[in-house]
């Protein structure tokens, strides 16, 4: 008679190669399924380069003689030149791979285009050299990139078209625009960066054209100093990583702080709650045309609101009390009175 250990022991044993089958039989799909959804790239798609496969830029130039001409003004093709980048940089086939074949073959498919690329494509070859850079550090992770907008959308790699000092159509004349190097030159980007930016952010055009505005028109700011367009950690890509408000006190550095008496609206919610940060049509960009209209969407009776109530006496048909920063007068902050006088 066959004892119950024995039974439990074939039990045991069918089971576990059951199991194992199991284990081989899931392995095996999963590989066919994604052998047949990714299927290897073909034989001989990738090609190992020697020194030889190079035959310079001035070769290139014989039949793209536009495009080697911009191309020699900028830091690109200079950085054969410079000590670390000598045996790295190969000109114009540092991007578009040796151009040997390309040369004796006359055929087109010898040589790396970027037409057909995606954004994401194009991207990740600029980045092979600019990864590591602070500027460009978050670009992968960017809203530009997932909205496939890539490098090559703003940057001219061949140079930018622009003369030095031109600001574009769109920009208002200025000494400033004048004195200083537009960024198109510097960014090697394809039109000047106002222009460039605001043809995708058609809002902040008219933002800017309001009677109150940062100076982007006219050539004293750029929107690359308060936004980092390769990405960042802050919202709106706001440049600095201390937080968005970092961005405003870098000019306006009297409303920095640390204060005694810190205004709760400033540490909570930022600049943003009262200022409109491109234009407004009311000074100081505040976002309502009377101060007091700001103040007392906050300091009202509503028993809920962590802000004190407006006093009895502040009766708001006397035109003494109707601007609240008469009297309080260190508004964003003061070292010496909690109602922020001065």
């Amino acid at each position: 008679m066959i004892s119950r250990k024995l039974i439990k022991v074939a039990l045991l044993g069918v089971w576990a190669v059951f199991m194992a089958g199991w284990l081989v039989y899931g392995i095996q799909s999963r590989t066919v399924a994604t052998s047949a959804a990714e299927p290897s790239a073909p034989k001989g798609t990738e090609v190992a380069y020697n020194q030889d496969d190079y035959v310079g830029s001035d070769t290139c130039a014989t039949c793209h003689e536009d495009q080697f001409k911009a191309f020699s003004k900028t830091k690109h093709s200079k950085l054969t030149q410079v000590k670390d980048w000598k045996d790295k940089a190969k000109g114009c086939e540092s991007c578009h791979g040796p151009g040997r074949a390309h040369v004796e073959e006359a055929d087109p498919t010898k040589i790396i285009s970027f037409k057909d690329k995606t954004a994401k494509q194009v991207s990740e070859s600029c980045l092979t050299c600019h990864a590591g850079k602070e500027d460009h550090n978050n670009f992968r992770r960017s809203e530009h990139l997932r909205n496939n907008v890539g490098c090559t959308d703003c940057h001219s790699p061949h140079g930018s078209p622009n003369h030095p000092t031109k600001v574009g159509s769109i920009t208002y004349p200025a000494i400033d625009s004048e004195d200083n190097p537009g960024p198109a030159t510097v960014k090697m980007l394809k039109v000047s960066e106002p222009q460039l930016c605001m043809s995708c952010h058609q809002q902040t055009k008219a933002q800017f054209s309001q009677p109150f505005h940062h100076k982007v028109l006219e050539g004293q700011m750029k929107c690359s100093d308060c936004h980092n367009a390769h990405g960042g950690f802050e919202l709106k890509n706001a440049r600095l990583s201390v937080g968005a408000d970092a961005v405003c006190v870098k000019c306006h550095t009297d409303k920095q702080g640390p204060f005694v008496y810190e205004h709760l609206p400033i540490t909570t919610e930022g600049c943003a709650t009262c200022h409109n940060t491109h234009g407004s049509t009311n000074p100081k960009m505040l976002k309502r045309n009377q101060v007091r209209q700001l103040c007392l969407e906050c300091h009202t009776a509503i028993f809920d609101s962590p802000a004190p109530g407006v006093p009895s006496f502040h009766r708001q048909d006397n035109a003494s009390y109707q601007n609240c920063t008469n009297c309080h007068v260190r508004i964003h902050g003061s070292n010496t009175h909690p109602a922020f006088f001065r």
